[in-house]
């Protein structure tokens, strides 16, 4: 039976992921949104490319119907509420974390043996509430984000110098937000570190860059960024449904790792069939250390923060 991937949310991102995952022709793809028609007429337009674009993957949208997500390996949850003007910080957490908690039930029970690809933000607490919700192993229940902040890290290097993307390596851990961290120390260019290539004021800059990547775009898009997003977690998908056993930044729940217990942060991953089926515990130093306690540390306040909202 061919391989089968759920999105969540035909919006930007979730009508692009499953424009990939369909070109790349890793699996059919079920795209679920709530609202009528968006999701069939998106999937319409999908199949009505593939005769040009060589594709033979069946893609199929429905509004509502979970149904439809049964025995999916993979389900990639894009579905949430941007914040909106005169909305507060605790009216977003509390809509989005509604959302999640809704949509995870749902899935649970049509593809309990699924893994779960988190991409709706703020994403490290979203990984919390599907972790809560449907009691899967800590194993399936991953979020995204690790792969597209260390890609636009790798982007602006390779600005910077002029050279090819496929040149550049780097790595950005913690949560996704304003407190992740840029790891110069383990960034290279051709295998080169990049400290023999850039001053350290061009690295700094850069690493503001990376910390604010997300921002830079919705500034000038006015909505948020869905190309590079779309492309990680299709990036894990993969990895996962071909079992490559691929090493890459990812959210997922630490019980000890890193010194943190009981809370997912971005952080190196085998991916393979089962999910998260290791996590590389790589030497930091001090001042890394710390700046990762710090991004952990808004995470865990974030996760407080839901707490409080259930009450």
């Amino acid at each position: 039976m061919k391989e089968k991937i759920t999105v969540i949310g035909a919006g930007h991102v979730g009508a692009t992921t499953a424009r990939r995952i369909a070109e790349k022709g890793l699996a059919d793809v079920v795209l679920i949104d709530i609202i009528e028609g968006i999701p069939a007429g998106k999937c319409l337009d999908l199949n009505e490319s593939a005769p040009i674009e060589g594709f033979n993957c069946k893609i199929s949208g429905f509004s509502g119907n979970y149904s439809e997500a049964k025995d999916s390996d993979i389900v990639i949850i894009t579905a949430g509420q941007a914040r909106k003007p005169g909305m507060s910080r605790d009216d977003l957490l509390a809509n989005n974390m509604k959302i999640m908690r809704t949509v995870c039930k749902k899935v649970a029970a049509v593809a309990p043996d699924s893994i779960l690809i988190i991409v709706s933000n703020p994403l490290d607490a979203m990984c919390h509430v599907a972790l809560e919700t449907t009691c899967f192993p800590k194993n399936r229940v991953i979020g995204m984000a690790g792969i597209l902040d260390s890609a636009r890290f790798r982007a602006f290097i390779a600005m910077e110098l002029n050279v090819s993307v496929e040149n550049t390596y780097a790595f950005v851990l913690g949560g996704h937000g304003d407190n992740m961290v840029p790891f110069p120390r383990y960034s290279t260019v051709a295998g080169i570190p990049i400290s023999e290539w850039l001053s350290d004021e061009k690295i700094n800059a850069i690493v503001e860059r990376t910390k604010g990547g997300g921002a830079e775009i919705v500034d000038l898009l006015k909505v948020s960024a869905y190309y590079a997003p779309s492309s990680a977690a299709v990036e894990m998908a993969e990895a996962i449904l071909k079992d490559k056993k691929l090493i890459l930044p990812c959210t997922t729940y630490l019980d000890g790792e890193y010194g943190f217990h009981d809370v997912f942060l971005g952080v190196p991953v085998k991916l393979g069939i089962s999910g998260v089926e290791e996590i590389i515990e790589i030497k930091l130093t001090e001042d890394e250390q710390i700046d990762l306690k710090k991004s952990a540390t808004s995470v865990l306040k974030l996760v407080e923060d839901m707490q409080r909202l259930k009450k």
